[in-house]
Formats: structure tokens, sequence, C-alpha cells
């Protein structure tokens, strides 16, 4: 079976997470390294936003141990999010993948390059001239593990599924399955498939209906306010589980991306558990996700001599 890395979605946030010396501005650039003490796998997530300088990846891949790896989302004119003046999704450039590649090239280098993520809008529908597009993806970057999330439901509903899923193995791009609030055609089923024989992806969206389709939040991250009970991820385990079967060596990631307060470190750690992996890598935990644990739960609060549902605390 193939290894499971868990972890979640950008390190920069995950309040209360991080000591409090890592609030300084000379320490926030650090945080990776403290974030790699409990998990081993991250996704890069504001590359979704902007391009960036290579050296910002040759800095985290510095500090990281040498097993540690990272996702990496694809900058957002590459998924279809940007729209010309009229409204109209624009192609994105040659240009573009160019330069995202060469962004990522030190992660490359280093050998911690996971998988690119290409997390597609609501409004990227299924359609002919759409799965081409999958060829211009697998061309420009033609020797990475992309894995791909689709948005809108008709990619995964009926004869499409089977479509779908031939047209992600022809190319070998990996499905990524979502957990996410199942309102409207703008959020996809929570099906499992595996379409690339050496990766697979699950991220975990929260399920708040009430904020999924939010226009005018403060940030994403209020889209993405929900803690998970470990009854709700615990029917996802054996699925994950039998996906990784399926694969020839690699990995299944497993990204927790409910980024609201630090709901996706404590059910990255709550995967871990599931999973029978070492709680946070083995390491004492920090009183800010053992004391959202026990808040959840209905336990005590945290003390120095309690044990939880985890292990020991720092």
């Amino acid at each position: 079976m193939a290894r499971i890395r868990i972890g979640t979605a950008s390190w920069t946030d995950h309040d209360p997470f991080y000591p409090p010396e890592y609030n300084r501005t000379d320490m926030r650039s650090r945080r990776i390294e403290y974030y790699a003490r409990y998990f081993d796998v991250v996704e890069v997530d504001s590359t979704f936003y902007h391009l960036q300088p290579a050296r910002n990846f040759a800095m985290w891949a510095e500090r990281t141990p040498d097993d540690f790896i990272f996702d990496v989302k694809a900058y957002s004119e590459l998924t279809w999010h940007h729209r010309d003046e009229q409204g109209e999704a624009m192609t994105p450039h040659a240009d573009t993948f160019d330069k995202f590649s060469a962004m990522i090239e030190p992660m490359r280098e280093a050998r911690k390059l996971g998988a690119i993520l290409f997390q597609f809008p609501p409004w990227f529908t299924f359609s002919e001239e759409r799965i081409e597009y999958f060829d211009v993806v697998r061309e420009a970057l033609p020797n990475d593990t992309i894995a791909v999330e689709f948005r809108h439901r008709s990619w995964l509903e009926g004869a499409r599924l089977e479509q779908t899923r031939a047209a992600l193995t022809e190319r070998q791009l990996a499905f990524c399955a979502v957990d996410e609030p199942q309102v409207g055609s703008g959020s996809a089923p929570p099906v499992m498939m595996v379409t690339d024989p050496h990766f697979t992806m699950t991220r975990f969206h929260g399920r708040n209906r009430k904020t999924w389709y939010g226009k005018g939040l403060t940030s994403s991250r209020d889209r993405f306010d929900y803690l998970y009970s470990r009854e709700e991820l615990e029917p996802w385990v054996e699925r994950i589980r039998e996906a990784a079967a399926q694969l020839t060596g690699s990995e299944a990631h497993v990204i927790a991306n409910n980024n609201a307060s630090n709901y996706g470190i404590v059910n990255a750690l709550d995967l871990q558990d599931l999973f029978g992996l070492p709680v946070g890598k083995g390491q004492p935990l920090p009183e800010g996700p053992l004391r959202t644990l026990r808040e959840r739960d209905g336990g005590p609060a945290p003390d120095d001599n309690q044990q939880t549902l985890w292990g020991p605390e720092e």
C-alpha cells in the first residue's frame, strides 16, 4: 500500500497553534519549521493567488526535513479563474505555465515536490473542449504529479463520471476526492476513484453550508469555517486506504482545508490518529489544538498532567 501523508492547506495561520514567538515579524517566515515537527506534507495555496520568486520554494525546501513534501496549488490563471472585462473566463497563456514551472523548480531539485493541484472553478463544467485542456496541462508539466479537483457536479454524475475517469486516466492525472457541503451544482459529490497508478489526493473543505456560496466574506477562511467530528471523518479512512492499496508505490495525500481557527490542524491530527499514524509525528502537542479538541469533545481544559485522546501535550 502507498504511503499515506496527512497535513493541512497552508501553514501560515492556524491560530491557536504556533507559540507566541512565531508571531514576531522575524519568526513568521519560520513557521514552516514548526509545522514540519508535526506533519510530513503541506499544501502551498498562496500560489493560487500570485506567482512568487523561486527563492521562496528553495527556502521552504531548505527549512524542512528531508522527507517532507509540498503539494502546490496551481496559479488561478491556469485553472480558468481569471476573467476579462466582459466577465468571460480567460484562456491561460503558455508563458504562464512556463513561469509557474520555473517557480517550483527548486522543489523539484530538492525532491520535495508532491502534486500540483489544479482546482477548477464551478464554471468549468464538463465538455469535450475542456477535456482537451487536460492535454495542455499534461504537456506543459510532463513529468510532474498532477491532481485535479472539480467544483461542478457535471464531471461526476451519471455517464459523465466514467468519461471523466477515462479522461484523467488516459493523461495520468490524479483525481482529487473531496468532502464538502452538498449544496447545488457548485459542489462535488464525495466520489473516490484512482486515475493515476502512483498517486491519489483527498481534501477536506468542511461542511459549512451557510458560507459555501458566501459573497463578501472577509477571507476564504470563512467559507471553510468548520470543525469535523471524528465520526464524520471515520468513513473516509477505509475509502482512502482502499484507494492507497490500488497504487503502485508512491503516496496518498490527505489535506485538511477547513482552515478557520486551528480546525485544519485539529482534524489533521484526528486523521493521523484514525489512520494509526503517530499523532503529530510522535511529538508532544501544543496547547491550542488540545484545547480545541477538548472543547469539541466535551473534555476538561488542558493542564500539565492530563493525557488526551491523541497523547501527551507539550
